[in-house]
C-alpha cells in the first residue's frame, strides 16, 4: 500500500501554483466561440436523432440494413444526447435567471 506523503503533495501543489502564476493570462473565449460550440452540439444531437429515425424506418420496412439491436442502440443514443442537451439548456436558463435577479 502506498503511503501518502504530505510534503510531496504540498510540493506538487506549489509547483502547479507557480506554473499557473507564470503562465500568460488566458483570454476568455469569445461569445462567438460559445455560440459555435452550442451549434455544434445541437447539430450532433440532430444527427443522432436522424440516424435513429433512419435505422428505425429501414428496420420497420423490412430492409436488411439494420437489425433490432442497432435500432435500439441508435434510439437510446439519440435519447441520451437529447436529454443531455435539455439539461444543458436548463442550466443555461437557470444561470440567466440568476443573473437577471441579481441586484444592481
Amino acid at each position: 500500500m502506498n503511503e501518502i506523503n504530505p510534503q510531496q503533495i504540498l510540493n506538487q501543489i506549489r509547483a502547479l501554483n507557480s506554473e499557473m502564476n507564470s503562465a500568460p493570462s488566458a483570454t476568455p473565449p469569445a461569445s462567438d466561440e460559445f455560440g459555435n460550440m452550442l451549434r455544434s452540439a445541437l447539430s450532433s444531437v440532430n444527427e443522432a436523432q436522424q440516424q435513429a429515425t433512419g435505422l428505425s424506418t429501414s428496420f420497420v420496412s423490412g430492409s436488411n440494413d439494420a437489425n433490432l439491436a442497432e435500432v435500439m442502440l441508435a434510439a437510446q443514443k439519440a435519447d441520451l444526447s437529447f436529454r443531455a442537451m435539455t439539461e444543458v439548456r436548463n442550466k443555461l436558463v437557470n444561470a440567466y435567471q440568476e443573473i437577471m435577479n441579481m441586484p444592481v
